[in-house]
């Protein structure tokens, strides 16, 4: 019974992960294209409660339960699938990181924009390209974990 706990667990915090992250880059790049600072800043300031309440719980579930399975199922930590798991897991979190201070921060400039009733600044526009590459690794890393979560492939080195 531990075992599908565990698992359960596991598996919800991966689908969180992921569509938490889609459906944040969705609503962002969305209000983004509107170019109206006021929907600009109102889908930001979601999208970072967003982040902090389901990411950032998933983020701290997700190596916890992993480890837990590994533990419980015998797994040896050094096994190829469970290791490259790890390391694009902490390429995700490298990416991810930066990604939530964008969002602030863009989230800021907007909302200075609409008080201020001036364009959003070239600042907001530099940031947001840069949160649209970061996402693109990150996306790939986790879509790669989840491969290998449901493959667990023996001959990965």
């Amino acid at each position: 019974m531990l075992y599908f706990f565990l698992k359960y667990l596991h598996i919800i915090g991966a689908a969180v992960l992921l569509g938490t992250g889609a459906g944040i880059a969705f609503f962002m790049l969305l209000a983004h294209r509107t170019k109206n600072a006021v929907v600009i800043a109102g889908v930001a300031r979601i999208v970072v409660i967003a982040d902090f309440l389901f990411t950032a719980t998933a983020v701290v579930a997700q190596p916890l339960t992993g480890f837990l399975l590994v533990w419980h199922l015998g797994y040896p930590i050094w096994e190829g699938w469970i290791v490259l798991s790890i390391l694009l897991y902490l390429v995700t979190g490298a990416f991810w990181l930066p990604v939530v201070w964008m969002q602030m921060e863009m989230r800021r400039l907007a909302d200075a924009a609409v008080a201020n009733g001036t364009p959003l600044p070239a600042r907001y526009h530099k940031l947001f390209r840069l949160w649209f590459a970061f996402g693109f690794p990150a996306f790939a890393a986790v879509m790669a974990i989840f491969w290998l979560m449901i493959t667990r492939p023996v001959d990965i080195w």
